[in-house]
């Protein structure tokens, strides 16, 4: 792992701690070239999975793709790294437990408008005008209306 100071790829690890869940490990690393200490994490990398899109084509599932998608939608929203990273984590659980090799677009924007509609209004219809192809602004009202019947 490269140093994030000196950009050495000389380190030691310190301590390894694994997740509740089991599937991240949390290391942490020492410098041998600076003596910077810093913190790696490793996440299970889900191979095989296909996305089918609208149109029928097929290319793998990108995880960093999902990733830049959530972060568009909370660009200048009041939202950490960890709140990010735990809705990433939702998602993939979700499909993982529903699928096994092919996973459709609609099903992955359906879960994260699923939970962003439960975290932050104003990401999720950002979400969704990208994701639904809004045409005009009649379309974010109606999303915006059918959002507000779901809150309580």
């Amino acid at each position: 792992m490269r140093c994030s100071k000196c950009t050495s790829i000389d380190d030691k690890v310190i301590d390894s701690r694994i997740s509740k869940e089991g599937n991240t490990i949390r290391r942490r690393r020492e410098c041998l070239e600076c003596g910077h200490r810093f913190s790696t994490s490793e996440t299970l990398v889900r191979e095989g999975w296909l996305v089918v899109k609208r149109d029928g084509r097929r290319e793998e599932f990108d995880r960093a793709k999902l990733c830049r998608s959530i972060l568009a939608a909370y660009h200048k929203r009041p939202i950490d790294e960890e709140q990010v990273s735990m809705l990433m984590k939702d998602v993939i659980d979700i499909l993982e437990a529903l699928f096994d090799t092919h996973i459709t677009s609609r099903a992955i924007g359906d879960a994260v408008m699923e939970r962003l509609s439960r975290i932050d209004q104003v990401a999720y219809v950002r979400f969704a005008s990208i994701y639904k192809q809004f045409r005009d602004a009649s379309e974010f009202i109606h999303e915006i209306n059918a959002l507000d019947r779901l809150q309580p």
